[in-house]
């Protein structure tokens, strides 16, 4: 009983705030639907007009490859808390290798 209640409290309270009734449903644990694509695409362009600022892959491109003793390099993004899946990578090549999650690049750190 009390879990119906608290899905009707937050549907009601995501319809007051969206303004949007026939979008949400009870039932639903996605909010994709509530934020239009205007809203997105002035966002997006509102953030590339500020040149003050570096891209995402403009930061990422800073961090220089990280060196990796072995032949597999595993990559959890910053944080096992706040990273992503952990994705193990091959470094076999002479060139780095780039986690295709956050853009890390490793290279195996040879010891001649």
């Amino acid at each position: 009983m009390a879990s119906k209640q608290g899905i009707s409290m937050a549907t009601n309270l995501l319809k007051t705030l969206t303004g949007a009734s026939s979008i949400v449903r009870s039932n639903t644990r996605s909010l994709s639907g509530v934020v239009s694509s205007e809203v997105i695409t002035s966002h997006t362009e509102k953030w590339m007009q500020d040149t003050s600022k570096k891209s995402p892959m403009e930061l990422i491109s800073e961090v220089p490859p990280i060196k990796v003793e072995g032949r597999i390099a595993a990559c959890e993004g910053d944080s096992p808390a706040l990273g992503h899946p952990i994705e193990y990578i091959c470094i076999d090549l002479p060139e780095p290798a780039i986690c295709k999650y956050c853009g890390l690049r490793f290279v195996q750190d040879h010891h001649h």
